[in-house]
């Protein structure tokens, strides 16, 4: 059997990282070759030289241009993990077309279906976002209603891609967390963030009405992994929308109570405040905690709670 391509899109940013690792370390069992888009001319060297056979190209997703040398120096793949994306909310807010025209991945489909004989599966990242955020536990079947631009960036996307894709896994993610990368990314990473708050000492507020359901990142990654490795050896047909989130629904504020919990720091430094209470230029929703049950049943992946999680996150 001939090795199987997998284009990781976004291959420089936080998941994208530790997507190429997962994929790395899988070679034995699953050998296949691998290539990542990115923005940013040249891509960080710390990344070059961690992965020195992975193929590099830069691509711009809003016009396209770049995916034709993907074509003539790799070839069609065969998976397709894009972890590309606009995700920072207010930037959204501010640029709209923006949102719109690199969250919604139209050229990469488009660049997909011209390639002859070309079957593969797109593995999609989405955002826990596309729920209004009014009740608990949103399930993959409730319906979308995104109050920001970011959300209904996603939603277009997933429309799109369920309108234009033959194979595709739709991933609705929520809060990604875990060690920092390769090559450091420059957003600031959630638990590394309270932990260096706290660890100053310094009271900091943290928000007691907003939930989500934090992942650990290494648990997105085994998805995509298990989704992957199922394509490239059965091919078989797949429409599938997950939500991806841990077991646990937590406040920021119980996200810090966590790690201070575990580092022994003092949890006076932890201010409840209402989210309403600060203005951060876009609106956000208040309860957007998923149902993982499909998830679970589809994949047998159970993803690990969230104090674990920050165990393995502060490597404790």
């Amino acid at each position: 059997m001939s090795r199987k391509r997998v284009l990781i899109v976004g291959g420089t940013g936080y998941l994208g990282q530790h997507v190429l690792q997962g994929f790395s370390e899988i070679q034995e069992t699953t050998p296949c070759d691998l290539a990542f888009t990115h923005l940013s001319s040249p891509p960080p060297q710390a990344l070059l030289n961690a992965f020195p056979t992975v193929l590099t190209f830069s691509v711009d997703l809003k016009t396209g241009i770049g995916f034709e040398a993907i074509s003539h120096q790799f070839g069609p793949p065969d998976v397709v993990v894009n972890c590309a994306a606009l995700s920072v909310p207010r930037a959204c807010e501010m640029d709209p077309a923006a949102a719109m025209s690199v969250n919604v991945p139209s050229s990469l489909v488009n660049w997909l279906s011209s390639l002859e004989e070309s079957n593969y599966l797109l593995i999609h990242l989405s955002t826990d976002q596309v729920y209004e955020g009014v009740k608990s536990f949103y399930k993959e079947d409730d319906e979308v209603f995104p109050v920001n631009v970011y959300g209904k960036s996603k939603v277009a996307a997933e429309q799109f891609i369920t309108e234009k894709c033959s194979n595709y896994a739709i991933l609705r993610s929520s809060i990604i967390f875990g060690p920092q990368t390769i090559s450091p990314v420059s957003k600031s990473l959630p638990i590394q963030w309270v932990d260096g708050v706290l660890s100053k000492g310094n009271t900091t507020e943290f928000f007691h009405d907003e939930f989500r359901c934090p992942v650990y990142v290494k648990d997105v990654v085994g998805i995509i992994l298990s989704l992957s490795k199922t394509w490239i050896s059965e091919a078989k047909q797949r429409k599938l929308l997950l939500n991806v989130g841990g077991p646990d629904r937590v406040s920021r504020v119980q996200m810090a109570e966590t790690v201070a919990d575990i580092r022994g720091y003092n949890l006076s430094l932890i201010k409840s405040v209402s989210a309403s209470s600060v203005d951060r230029g876009v609106m956000s929703p208040a309860d957007i905690s998923m149902d993982i049950t499909k998830l679970v049943q589809t994949l047998g992946i159970s993803p690990v709670s969230f104090q674990d999680g920050v165990r393995l996150t502060l490597e404790l």
